[in-house]
């Protein structure tokens, strides 16, 4: 079964730039639909970015559209999620997930396996 594991966050200040990657070490990922989900201090989890199995398909949600940008390398089974503009709401643990195969790339309700999360932190 997927085990994913995130890497990549860490402390940036407002305007700064951070490159996420989420390996699978179980499974393959090249016939998945992966999402990025991002959970708040005090907050519920929510939908970020997904990216179907070839990737020519992505989805965003309206508060990251044109500062976030998901992509993958099937080649190195990793999906990565490249942040630009960081604003200090951005801040929280963010997560990559699977999307099970009968659910569409932007349908954040439904998932399958999920990593651990890495801490994002934006701020002066």
């Amino acid at each position: 079964q997927s085990q994913l594991v995130e890497a990549g966050g860490g402390l940036v200040q407002p305007g700064g730039s951070l490159r996420l990657s989420c390996v699978d070490l179980g499974e393959t990922l090249t016939y998945t639909t992966m999402a990025w989900f991002r959970q708040a201090p005090g907050k519920e989890r929510e939908g970020v970015a997904c990216i179907t199995p070839t990737g020519r398909g992505t989805n965003y949600v309206d508060i990251v559209q044109g500062r976030f940008t998901i992509s993958r390398d099937n080649t190195k089974n990793t999906v990565y999620l490249q942040m630009n503009n960081l604003k200090p709401e951005d801040t929280g643990v963010y997560y990559c997930a699977t999307i099970p195969a009968s659910f569409a790339c932007g349908d954040y309700s439904h998932t399958g396996f999920w990593g651990q999360g890495t801490q994002v932190t934006v701020s002066s």
